[in-house]
């Protein structure tokens, strides 16, 4: 069994969405077995921001899902998008 990075990219609810809140509630949100690897706000238009998040996590079937969900019910996030990944 190998290990698989992820980057995926968070959307907030709005421009006033605090995206300093929601990077500090990814680390508690991530199911077991999944390191948060780094986090950045990028811009996107009009105001508007999101949010990447790389994570490592071993790949095995349903890991990226779950991680996936989990990301989503965050509050204040939108939608949740797979934007790279890659074995280790």
């Amino acid at each position: 069994m190998g290990k698989v990075a992820v980057l995926f990219r968070l959307m907030p609810h709005g421009v006033e969405t605090d995206l300093g809140a929601v990077q500090r509630s990814i680390a508690s949100a991530v199911p077991a077995g999944v390191t948060v690897r780094g986090s950045q706000i990028k811009d996107v238009a009009f105001g508007l921001k999101s949010l990447l998040v790389s994570v490592v996590m071993d790949d095995t079937g349903g890991v990226l899902e779950s991680t996936e969900h989990a990301l989503a019910k965050i509050p204040e996030v939108e939608s949740v998008e797979v934007m790279e990944e890659g074995l280790l």
